[in-house]
């Protein structure tokens, strides 16, 4: 679905991010990620949180258009933009239409900082560009590596690049001099905290500089479509895991309060955390 914007570039302002710049050139994901808070956002457009999510993608057709014109305002100063704070900017659309790519040379042209977070080997295509920015001391990559187990990755990330696929993209970014993380991210106790160590000693080896964690929050219609999809996939443990979310967002599974929804609460956040810090 084509979409012409007047604005493209939005202001962030939140204590769990700092102030910062977001940027997407796509609403909506085919990636169709069960957990994904950006799920709410296509409600805003009329569609469903659900498949419509998945498969009605929004494309903001004029974004380097408007990019270009933005960075050329006399009283606009460079602050870093980051990619895909809300849906992700490398999903399989991008192949065809190529408006990331076409982001990352407007922020070459004008050498502007940037920020991508991807979860998609697709980036791999732009490390020509990204190491022209890399030299100038002008990007970072977080690759989103959420476990090492492929089955429950089929069921959580349906169509994500493999784990294997993310790894090796991350070795070819930091083997091309691109300073790139990883990010465990979002843990859900009961499904992939146990995957944390593994995770980070992989990145690591790949070349990751970074890691970084969240732990999953369920708002709005989210709630209802990953309850739904625990109970399907995971019947055993379901209780379980719904509970030991909620442990995490003192007895809610979303908490909006900035500083504590990303990183939860409580005994079950604590140890999570813990994990984090000694991996």
């Amino acid at each position: 679905i084509f979409t012409y914007p007047k604005t493209i570039i939005n202001k962030v302002e939140s204590s769990d991010v700092g102030a910062v710049y977001s940027l997407n050139p796509y609403q909506g994901c085919e990636h169709g990620c069960i957990y994904c808070y950006a799920r709410n956002s296509h409600e805003f457009w009329g569609y469903s949180a659900g498949l419509d999510f998945e498969r009605k993608i929004i494309v903001k057709k004029n974004v380097a258009e408007l990019l270009e014109t933005h960075f050329s305002q006399k009283n606009w100063k460079p602050k870093p933009i980051i990619l895909s704070g809300n849906t992700d900017c490398y999903q399989p659309i991008e192949r065809g239409l190529g408006l990331t790519r076409k982001i990352l040379e407007t922020c070459l042209k004008f050498k502007h900082p940037v920020s991508v977070i991807t979860k998609n080997s697709l980036i791999t295509r732009d490390i020509d560009l990204l190491s022209e920015l890399a030299k100038h001391n002008l990007v970072h990559v977080m690759v989103s590596i959420t476990g090492m187990d492929e089955k429950v990755r089929q069921l959580l990330e349906p169509r994500t690049a493999s784990y294997k696929t993310r790894l090796a993209t991350l070795k070819a970014l930091a083997d091309n001099g691109i300073p790139c993380g990883v990010m465990t991210a979002p843990i859900i106790p009961g499904i992939n905290n146990h995957e944390i160590p593994n995770v980070i000693e992989q990145a690591a080896k790949a070349g990751a500089r970074t890691a970084g964690i969240t732990i999953v929050r369920l708002n709005g219609t989210v709630a209802q479509l990953f309850k739904d999809w625990l109970v399907k996939n995971f019947p055993d443990r379901a209780d379980k895991v719904w509970n030991q979310i909620m442990d995490c967002h003192g007895g809610k599974v979303n908490d909006s309060r900035p500083g504590v929804r990303m990183r939860g609460e409580g005994k079950i956040a604590e140890s999570i955390m813990q994990l984090f810090k000694l991996s």
